[in-house]
């Protein structure tokens, strides 16, 4: 199990695209969260299987027919899991 960062920059401001970006952290079966940050960016924290990550990386880059991203930033953050 694998915890990353997401940055999301580009033309966001569709309202639809926080709920689609929730809708595909459950379809993919990741664990996390999406929010605006002041600066106009997408933080997506997600929690899950590295190739899952991989997959949500790839589809957030397509985004939304109403949204044009022009970057994904990643960037891996302490995994807080105990064995």
């Amino acid at each position: 199990m694998a915890t990353e960062q997401f940055l999301i920059a580009g033309e966001l401001r569709a309202d639809s695209f926080l709920p689609w970006i929730e809708r595909h952290i459950r379809r993919l079966g990741l664990h996390g969260a999406a929010s605006w940050r002041a600066d106009g960016q997408v933080e997506i924290i997600l929690s899950g299987p590295p190739d899952l990550i991989d997959a949500m990386e790839l589809g957030v880059s397509l985004g939304p027919i109403d949204v044009w991203v022009e970057t994904v930033g990643r960037r891996p953050l302490a995994n807080t899991e105990t064995a």
